[in-house]
């Protein structure tokens, strides 16, 4: 189904060019990508972009940190349409009031600043940027790492909550220009397969060998034509989990008539590769052999056939439990998979869920009220939910009868809500298993806890094969193997709802007005700046392959507390690594001690194994804790990845490589030390780790710098740790202890 080339290659009209008459480096800016890139670059050199985006967008476990950072460092006004959407925590009722205090604070900040204010249970947030807000070489930012609406022609990057906070004050967004792969879709998908199971197969192919990881991912080829317009948005929201930096397609008429349909003709322009165009890799996906798709638990990439699955159950199954046992290193959980295996073979699941920007299309709710349609899910343990993604959407479906039918079958309807993709919806029983159309299944996304002996698993598949297996009470079943007409409905977009609940304030901005204040909302604490030398304990060491950010900083529950910096960082590690919390602490008092100007007797004994080393006095030396990861960083764009174990005096990451650009970015942002190594082995919890010079290794640009293991008072080695590459502006923000420290010191 997919294939991946070695090497670049050359492209036009459909076919690879074996003799091009055009170098490699002319080629490459032939591409859709440099094309847009360039156009929203301000730095005049198209290897070091300075990217200015046309409209951000955040929801509402990020607008309010994002604002508040932004507020501390001068924020006058929003420069640019900025949307904050309330579609993450309009369900979560961890706190009491505290949610709709969010919600309150960000619309007075729409209409103190001059923003877009879209109500809970409107929208979700991708589903509102495509409506409203993409459009043809157009690029938008946004907090939440699914910012993708490239088969719109818009080249989207999700980022974490300081690079949003940059635009808002008119810096800049700063990258080298990244490669660009090629996506080159043939044929034609057949009846049952939908737009899930093309990006699961995508994602399998690349996510595990780093093929296009920070890369540009763009669609080319015969098969787009092919395509409904949902379905390449559903395939393109899934290209996050590649680990790739954005995506963007060829644009067509089905893309016109999108653009048609929701009153934006304007928006629209024919983009395409512009003669021989050079790409620095291909993935080839023959649409004709695509199957229906099953992502097992705990990744998105963890990918097989569903009739693979359900030829040999069992062999899977216990290989991932086998894995996730590896994974979730808590002693005594009990994982199991293979209980879900019937006496005669088949396997049953406990729940399905169509949600979010994923799933919640019209067409793929459509799709399963077609096959549906006069059908029942059964009255017993399973059951169906599904979130149209807008008011809009759910209109339509009322109006066309698809959501009669759903509901007829048993399907349980509800508002356009995030909450099933990170673990505030639909929570399954201990040990269940659920399958969804929505964008992750990491441990915990889908709400349970592992740490406190709850644990269920979550399966990614397309809306079809999820109505499928509904239809079927349950018992996996591919959408292929069904003979359903599919209606396909025309869609009518009604913009009745945004008209009456949305607050558009762009470009009218009122001073006087008064931000309003939940007492969960809190400033940002201060931070310092780096000092010369360093000392860092090692108070984490987790050697899981990938670390996601939801390991870092839990999803869920956890998110109604992301407008209070002091008690979310409670919840930091505490399900991968629940000891690390107070570890961190211990850390964070001594370096409070050392400011205050004690040294505390533990780091006399550790100054004492580095006497020769020293070049200033203890006193001057910056104290922090760090984490060791092999790969941090996968998944959700979340700052508070990051910003949680600065809060706790966190000073450095170190790692033998970052998962995602925009974790490390997320590091610098809140001038945490984003350091790599590859003698990481030697390293061990509990360890110190001084690293003379580390302020000059930063203002000075130089490539590396050399820390020394103490261990029980005694210096055990030596590790070199580099930095890869920084901008000025990086390094300065590192130097000023963050990017609120940077903006302050920038006005003196």
């Amino acid at each position: 189904m997919t294939e991946l080339t070695k090497g670049g290659v050359f492209f036009e009209n459909g076919k690879i060019v074996e003799n091009p008459q055009i170098s490699a480096e002319e080629a490459k800016k032939n591409t859709i990508a440099y094309g847009i890139l360039t156009a929203h670059n301000t730095s005049g050199d198209d290897k070091k972009l300075k990217i200015k985006f046309d409209a951000m967008a955040s929801h509402d476990i990020t607008y309010v940190g994002i604002i508040q950072t932004a507020r501390a460092s001068g924020l006058e006004k929003f420069p640019l349409p900025y949307v904050l959407t309330n579609c993450h925590n309009s369900l979560c009722a961890v706190g009491g009031t505290i949610n709709e205090d969010d919600h309150v604070f960000g619309l007075s900040a729409a209409k103190k600043y001059g923003g877009i204010y879209v109500p809970a249970h409107q929208a979700v947030i991708h589903s509102y940027m495509r409506e409203m807000m993409s459009g043809c070489g157009r690029m938008l930012i946004g907090s939440d790492s699914h910012t993708r609406y490239g088969a719109l022609g818009t080249l989207a990057i999700g980022e974490g909550g300081p690079e949003l906070v940059k635009q808002l004050l008119s810096k800049t967004y700063d990258i080298a220009m990244p490669e660009v792969i090629a996506v080159n879709l043939k044929g034609k998908p057949k009846a049952g397969v939908g737009p899930q199971d093309v990006a699961l197969a995508l994602i399998g192919a690349v996510y595990k060998n780093n093929y296009v990881k920070n890369k540009v991912l763009e669609f080319v080829g015969d098969g787009i034509a092919n395509l409904p317009i949902e379905f390449r948005n559903g395939i393109d929201v899934m290209t996050t989990e590649t680990a790739c930096l954005s995506s963007v397609w060829v644009t067509d008429e089905v893309t016109k008539a999108y653009f048609d349909c929701h009153g934006r003709p304007e928006a629209y322009k024919k983009l395409s590769p512009c003669g021989v165009a050079y790409y620095d890799g291909m993935v080839t996906i023959d649409l004709d052999k695509m199957e229906s798709m099953i992502a097992l638990p705990f990744h998105p990439s963890n990918v097989y056939t569903v009739k693979e699955l359900c030829a040999n159950p069992g062999d899977i199954l216990r290989e991932v439990e086998k894995t996730a046992a590896e994974q979730l290193e808590i002693p005594g959980l009990d994982y199991r998979l293979t209980d879900k295996i019937t006496p005669d073979g088949k396997i049953r699941v406990e729940q399905g869920v169509i949600a979010g920007c994923a799933g919640g299309t019209f067409d793929n709710l459509c799709a399963a009220a077609d096959i549906l349609r006069g059908a029942s899910i059964g009255s017993g343990e399973f059951a169906l939910s599904a979130y149209p993604a807008s008011q809009p959407v759910y209109t339509e479906l009322i109006r066309n009868g698809a959501a009669a039918d759903l509901m007829s079958a048993g399907v349980t309807l509800r508002t356009a809500f995030c909450g099933p993709c990170f673990g505030a919806g639909d929570v399954p029983a201990n040990g269940g298993l659920s399958i969804r159309h929505s964008t992750r299944n990491f441990p915990n996304r889908e709400g349970s806890k592992p740490s406190a002996g709850q644990i269920a698993s979550v399966a990614l598949m397309d809306a079809r094969s999820i109505a499928a297996t509904a239809a079927a009470g349950g018992i996996l079943t591919p959408a292929t193997e069904l003979d359903v007409t599919y209606t396909t409905p025309e869609y009518h977009f009604d913009d009745s709802a945004y008209r009456a609940r949305v607050y558009n304030g762009y470009g009218k901005p009122d001073a006087e007005a008064s931000l309003k204040f939940g007492p969960n909302i809190a400033d940002w604490p201060s931070m310092h700046e780096l000092t010369e030398d360093v000392m860092l304990k090692v108070v984490s060491y987790i050697t899981d392959p990938v670390t996601t950010t939801d390991e870092l900083i839990p999803s869920g529950e956890t998110s109604s507390y992301r407008s209070n910096p002091l008690k979310l960082a409670e919840f930091t590690l505490s399900r991968k690594d629940p000891a690390y919390l107070g570890r961190a602490k211990e850390v964070k008092a001594l370096e409070d001690a050392r400011i205050a100007g004690e040294v505390a007797e533990e780091l006399k004994a550790a100054y004492a194994a580095v006497e020769d080393k020293l070049t200033t006095s203890p006193e001057q030396i910056g104290v922090g804790s760090c984490v060791f990861a092999m790969k941090p960083g996968d998944g959700s764009a979340r700052e508070q990845a990051a910003s949680c174990q600065r809060v706790l005096g966190g000073a450095a990451n170190i790692a033998a490589e970052y998962a995602t650009k925009r974790y490390r970015s997320n590091l610098i942002n809140w001038g945490m030390l984003p350091f790599v190594t590859a003698d990481y082995e030697k390293l061990t919890c509990g360890d110190w780790v001084f690293v003379p010079g580390a302020r000059s290794m930063i203002a000075e640009k130089k490539p590396d710098a050399v820390g020394y293991i103490i261990r029980e008072g005694k210096c055990v080695g030596e590790l070199l740790l580099k930095t890869l590459d920084l901008t000025d502006d990086e390094r300065q923000i590192i130097l000023d202890g963050c990017l609120i420290n940077y903006y302050k010191n920038a006005k003196q």
